[in-house]
């Protein structure tokens, strides 16, 4: 079916829906039976004839240039992370590492260990876990704590598993799962401290949040070496 054209100044229009439809006083005698103006044939028939003007010049040349311009190198997003809090650091960890994520719980200290970074041990769905604390580990003052602004704060238990060792490591606030392009992660700022950037693997931006991207091989390494 051919569709003619027609020039937009040639159409007349009667938008009877803004007078005696819906959007009008309601008196069109048709509402009884269709109960809405979109359901007219009246409106239907104006609307095709909408869709029959003809193109205007302007419009061609605003579409020509839109699809001229050079097309955007995108990044692939190709990692994906778990943000959380901790202090008033934002960082990550890969997705890959978390087995879930549990309420937050009071560690039971362990008698005679006095590891910096081991907490204690908690109980999660009857099962034991070593409760490590990133905060010590990273030396991040936990105390610190970054105020919520129209956000609610998720202080959780992160459970992961690194080898064959699974360890709850407690945050302050948990973000969620990221995507992101390992292309676009930068190197971290000199001012960060410095027991905090020998773990971190860079620095990528989410939102307005600048997030601390952890190696996950040291941070593995670490919490074996404290558990032993």
């Amino acid at each position: 079916m051919t569709t003619t054209l027609v020039p937009a100044d040639a159409i007349e229009i009667d938008d009877c829906w803004n007078r005696i439809g819906v959007a009008g006083d309601q008196t069109c005698e048709k509402l009884a039976q269709h109960i809405h103006c979109r359901n007219c044939e009246v409106y239907a028939s104006a609307a095709q004839r909408n869709l029959q003007r003809a193109v205007g010049a302007g419009y061609k040349a605003e579409w020509a240039a839109h699809f001229r311009q050079p097309a955007i190198d995108t990044q692939a997003l190709d990692a994906s992370c778990l943000v959380f809090r901790i202090g008033r650091e934002w960082l990550s960890l890969p997705t890959k590492l978390f087995v879930a994520v549990a309420p937050e719980a009071k560690p039971h200290r362990l008698p005679h260990r006095t590891d910096r970074g081991l907490t204690g041990i908690v109980n999660v769905g009857g099962t034991l876990y070593p409760c490590m604390s990133l905060a010590a580990l990273l030396g991040i003052d936990d105390s610190e704590g970054e105020a919520a602004n129209h956000r609610h704060t998720f202080a959780r238990l992160l459970l992961i598993r690194w080898e064959d060792q699974a360890y709850a490591l407690p945050v302050a606030d948990l973000h969620g799962i990221e995507r992101y392009a390992t292309a676009a992660v930068q190197a971290p700022a000199a001012t960060i401290n410095k027991g905090l950037s020998r773990f971190l693997s860079g620095v990528i931006s989410i939102a307005d949040m600048h997030v601390g991207v952890l190696d996950a091989a040291l941070i593995g390494y670490q919490l074996a070496r404290t558990l032993r």
